[in-house]
């Protein structure tokens, strides 16, 4: 098993469970659509280099750090709503 690309692999998956996990509740939905290419991308990657064990390994490292940010961070640090966003103007 090759670290490097294992690294490359948990950077990659964790990032993009990340911004799924921190999107707003609204927007999920559209931030999983437009992030499926990049995963699509990512497994084209490892299929066409033959990282297959290191691909899943690093699938499920990401969801282990991308949990534990979540019991540590997430659940005192709510992702907040664009409804709750007050834009101050010159008369403000």
């Amino acid at each position: 098993m090759d670290a490097g690309t294992l690294l490359l692999m948990v950077i990659s998956f964790g990032l993009v469970l990340l911004l799924i996990q921190r999107a707003e509740v609204k927007r999920r939905r559209v931030v999983i659509v437009l992030l499926l290419p990049v995963v699509g991308l990512i497994v084209h990657y490892a299929n066409a280099r033959g990282y297959r064990r290191e691909a899943l390994v690093g699938f499920i490292l990401a969801l282990v750090v991308n949990f534990l940010f979540w019991l540590l961070v997430g659940r005192y640090n709510p992702v907040g709503s664009s409804d709750s966003i007050k834009v101050l103007g010159l008369d403000d």
